[in-house]
């Protein structure tokens, strides 16, 4: 079964909202075996929609649909699915007392534009939704040219309501693949996507299985394995072997897996080795305590961090220095420090903003000066996780 996946919506399109739903149904199609081919997101436009669907029935098994459900003018999903066809919308008396009962239960009067939320193309399924007024749509259509069939389903789009409808009405309907499909991620820093791709050789070329991909965000490069199988046993085997593959190619440059951030890998070994930190920053707005608070079992370890508006000395000197005197201020086993200077030119190609980042402790203090070849916005990340990562070599006793 191919499927794909059409988030609708001009909040999408504009930018104003990010769709994480179409994310998220690929990852749950791919557990059950189903590959999802194309992502499409599209405006409120109903010349458009019905365009999409006519050209996404004629090359998938199955469409997944997420928002223009509501009872707005803006909301087409319901009158798109229907032109589609050419079928007419009716009443569902049965998701029209839904409806009715739910605002009942909240002790509001049902505005007579909500009846548009239980009308359904002729010949279409209501799909109850135990969370929203938005009934979802299930309907099947003939592919052109009579061969094979198309399967459509309608979800809102609102998280919360569209997960607990896959999962109960949506999933028990589809055709499994008899392949599995698992996904693994690993986690780097200190290196670049070119680096990286060099380094793994091999590893990221096309047709692999496993297949691996490379995804850099504000320095962090994740390496995204892709592993199908008959089993979920054959998966984890595949996914495992290639991870031995990957830590023989780059080493200490890998310092998490899944979700796994610096910063949380960096309190968990604060915290095996009950030893502490604190910091303070200067150009960051004080990120770097706030990743670290942001992590279960920091207060274990944290001492605390301090935000400046401007140092004496921008320089190695002078970080190495903030460094040594947060650890004496806040009596903690490391001091981390870092200096960003955002009052430096971005414009200037040839001389990258400088930054430096410095570590204290009692067997010694280092510093590293990092240049900013990256805009602005993204620049108070990438030197915050430069100090997460200085901090994690240094614990780990790794050698650059």
């Amino acid at each position: 079964m191919q499927a794909e996946i059409i988030a609708i919506g001009s909040e999408l399109t504009n930018g104003e909202k990010l769709d994480t739903n179409s994310q998220w149904l690929s990852t749950e199609l791919a557990a059950v075996g189903i590959a999802t081919h194309f992502h499409t997101t599209i405006a409120d436009n109903l010349d458009e929609i019905i365009d999409q669907l006519r050209l996404s029935a004629s090359r998938s098994d199955l469409i997944l649909i997420t928002g223009g459900l509501g009872p707005t003018l803006d909301d087409l999903t319901r009158q798109a699915m229907a032109g589609l066809t050419g079928a007419d919308l009716v009443l569902d008396a049965e998701s029209l007392a839904i409806i009715e009962s739910m605002f009942r239960k909240r002790y509001r009067e049902m505005p007579e534009r909500n009846r548009i939320q239980a009308m359904f193309p002729e010949g279409a399924e209501p799909i109850k939704n135990e969370h929203g007024t938005a009934p979802g749509i299930w309907m099947t259509v003939p592919r052109d040219g009579g061969e094979g069939i198309c399967h459509i389903a309608a979800m809102p789009g609102v998280p919360s309501e569209m997960k607990p409808m896959f999962f109960e009405s949506i999933l028990p309907r589809l055709v499994r693949g008899t392949r599995i499909i698992r996904f693994a991620r690993i986690n780097c820093f200190g290196v670049g996507e070119s680096k990286t791709e060099e380094l793994l050789g091999d590893i990221t070329s096309r047709g692999r299985d496993p297949e691996v991909g490379i995804t850099a965000h504000e320095a962090t490069i994740t390496l995204r394995i892709k592993a199908r199988g008959e089993s979920n046993d054959d998966c984890e085997q595949k996914i495992s072997a290639t991870y031995e593959q990957i830590r023989e190619r780059l080493g200490d440059y890998i310092f998490g897996y899944e979700d796994e951030e610096l910063e949380h890998v960096v309190v968990t070994l604060l915290n095996e080795s009950k030893l502490s930190v604190a910091a303070s920053e200067c150009g960051t707005g004080g990120l770097l305590s706030y990743r670290l608070t942001e992590v279960a079992g920091a207060a274990d370890c944290f001492k605390g961090g301090t935000v400046l508006a401007s140092v004496d000395a921008f320089s190695a000197d002078g970080a190495l220095a903030l460094a040594k005197s947060t650890r004496e201020t806040q009596a903690s086993d490391f001091g981390l420090a870092i200096l960003l200077d955002l009052n430096q030119s971005w414009q200037d190609r040839e001389n990258a903003p400088q930054a430096f980042v410095a570590l204290a402790s009692d067997d010694g203090a280092w510093v590293e000066e990092i240049g900013l070849t990256v805009n602005r916005a993204i620049a108070k990340s990438r030197i915050s996780k430069a100090a997460l990562d200085l901090l994690r070599r240094k614990l780990l006793k790794i050698e650059r």
